[in-house]
């Protein structure tokens, strides 16, 4: 077994000699070589390189492994890659071997990075604002529960022989620092599955086996989730094996562009100032596009009568896990269903959905079918023309390009008059304009989050007539 560690600074000294100690104690033959930008003691036996694959660029540092296994690859059976906080255990790597004898040559086991608080409970870093879990990937094929999580990135990675040699055949992996749907840092452990045609999958059957350790413990209550809201999911995946179901999301939120400021946040807290456009008098809503379900669960709390069409039934659960009413992910058979049983609504709840959907305006006429007369719609969007954006599009930033083409970055351009046409196209008047900034991450169902980054949003309330 080669390890390579990318340990940059002396700042994680402390985590990379756990690591070191935790290779060296494994019953294989491994060989540990440690990346830096500076000379280190790394242990007895560690053989440390130090240079950057950019000498401008300090980030660039992670690059520098793959140059490594590729000139060793003869050398070795199982190549292994993280960062110097990052703890893989004998336990991950069995787990990986014995998935690996089961998984086409196109898949390739993955972790998911895990912290742990004082009184022992588990968070999740890594998923957060627009990462999901794939339900179209969800399967039991292997003889295990398999699934892919939209956020590849674990600060670590293991391969075979076979899997490396497919990678660097596939001409993406050996190639210079660059950076696209992830930063310099996290594009260097993420590039097997996003440019040499490994599709990363984790065991969901076998969960402890795929959690590698992020040892700092520095994101619990700032970034993540817990495990509590984690757990409904794993249910849910769970089920849809054992029942051979599949189900697609119910639009394709991840836009073709870097970063997650356009996306769908599946992880928002309550939205309390779309809520706050409700009519007092409204009752029955419908949440259209529903995720972890904090605004509706708000909403059911309040004396509302909430249902829900979730994005994906995965995300869907942990909705129905704070007792909201969750319909099918599919709209036209949730639009069916509702209309079987006359339901009809006071409010519907669009919130960040409509700029991602092909065709916003017959997915507003769609839902005329089960609002009451005099019946509302709230909308909210984010910005796509706030002077932040439409700088970065002209900067030629990634994050942006392409924002507003749909067909180049699957984003619709918002403007006033857009949502105005929208609505009027599909039977509605827009009657209220709010621009208001989106904070993300004030509250969840368990705890405070410290604000992350904001986004500005439109807010847009508009009535149905006849």
């Amino acid at each position: 077994m080669l390890v390579a560690i990318a340990s940059y600074g002396t700042r994680n000294d402390q985590y990379l000699m756990q690591l070191v100690r935790q290779y060296q104690s494994m019953p294989y033959q491994t060989h540990i070589v440690v990346l830096s930008n500076l000379a280190k003691d790394a242990g007895k036996g560690v053989e440390v390189l130090v240079g950057l694959p950019d000498e401008k660029d300090p980030w660039s540092l992670p690059f520098s492994h793959k140059a490594i296994f590729a000139s060793r690859r003869n050398d070795y059976d199982l190549f292994v890659y993280s960062e110097d906080d990052t703890l893989i255990s004998e336990r991950n790597i069995r787990w990986f071997l014995e998935l690996t004898t089961s998984l086409p040559k196109n898949k390739i086991a993955g972790f998911l990075r895990k912290e742990v608080d004082s009184d022992g409970l588990t968070y999740y870093p890594d998923v957060h604002h627009n990462f999901h879990w794939d339900p179209m990937s969800v399967t039991k094929d292997t003889g295990h529960t398999t699934a892919s999580f939209s956020n590849e990135h674990a600060a670590c990675y293991l391969m075979t022989r076979n899997h490396l040699e497919h990678a660097i055949a596939s001409g993406g992996f050996l190639v210079p620092p660059h950076q696209e749907k992830y930063d310099l840092l996290c594009t260097a452990a993420t590039d097997p599955y996003t440019q040499c045609g490994l599709r990363k999958v984790i065991g969901i059957s076998r969960w402890d086996d795929c959690l590698v350790h992020h040892l700092p413990n520095k994101y619990i209550g700032t970034l993540g989730i817990a495990d509590c809201e984690m757990q409904p999911q794993l249910a849910a995946m769970m089920e849809m094996a054992a029942s051979g179901a599949t189900s697609r999301a119910l639009v394709a939120t991840e836009p073709r562009l870097k970063g997650w400021r356009l996306a769908k946040d599946y992880y928002e807290p309550a939205r309390t100032n779309a809520t706050s456009l409700i009519p007092a008098p409204a009752r029955r809503v419908l949440s259209v596009g529903c995720c972890w379900g904090a605004t509706e669960e708000r909403l059911a709390k309040a004396g509302k009568e909430v249902s829900a069409i979730p994005m994906d039934p995965i995300i869907g659960a942990c909705a129905r896990a704070r007792n909201v009413r969750i319909l099918q992910c599919d709209l036209t058979a949730a639009l069916r269903d509702l209309m079987e049983t006359k339901a009809q609504f006071d409010c519907v709840l669009l919130l960040d959905i409509l700029h991602l959907v092909p065709e916003p305006k017959i997915f507003l006429h769609s839902l005329a079918s089960v609002m009451a007369p005099g019946a509302t719609a709230v909308i909210s969007v984010p910005n796509v023309n706030a002077i932040r954006i439409r700088w970065k599009k002209l900067t030629g930033s990634l994050e942006y390009r392409g924002a507003g083409r749909y067909d180049l970055s699957g984003v619709h351009a918002i403007s006033l008059a857009q949502i105005r046409d929208w609505c009027a196209q599909a039977g509605f008047r827009a009657t209220r304009f709010v621009p208001a900034p989106a904070p993300r991450t004030a509250e969840s169902g368990f705890r405070r989050f410290v604000p992350l980054r904001s986004r500005s949003s439109i807010l847009a309330l508009a009535e149905h007539f006849n």
